[in-house]
């Protein structure tokens, strides 16, 4: 049964992931304190001014960050050069984070990206 919290889907992730993920959630948190945490696409996710702007999930191997946009990640490819990218998702090891200045830029870049819809 998918999870309908962020807390209910977190206590099903193995405690390595968990703990990046908890991490990663504060980080969000502190950066859009305004934005309603909910459960999208059966992840975490969250939304500011009715948007969609990031939401993060664990794989067996690896955790995933999603800036819900391409855009994003071509604009920011420099910056995750180092991390493994798709159109929509960015890969990290289970047990580093992403760094908070990163996550920044990313909500930074996606909220001007609704901004201009």
């Amino acid at each position: 049964m998918p999870a309908k919290s962020v807390d209910e889907y977190l206590a099903t992730v193995p405690e390595e992931a968990r703990a990046t993920l908890e991490k990663l959630r504060q980080t969000i948190k502190s950066i859009l304190p305004d934005a309603i945490e909910t459960i999208s696409y059966g992840m975490p996710s969250y939304k500011y001014k009715g948007k969609l702007v990031a939401g993060f999930a664990a794989f067996k191997e690896h955790c995933s960050y999603f800036p819900m946009s391409a855009v994003v990640i071509e604009v920011l490819k420099d910056d995750l050069r180092s991390y493994s990218t798709s159109k929509g998702t960015i890969r990290f090891p289970t047990d580093k984070p992403l760094p908070a200045t990163l996550i920044k830029k990313l909500i930074k870049t996606r909220i001007a990206e609704t901004q201009q819809k």
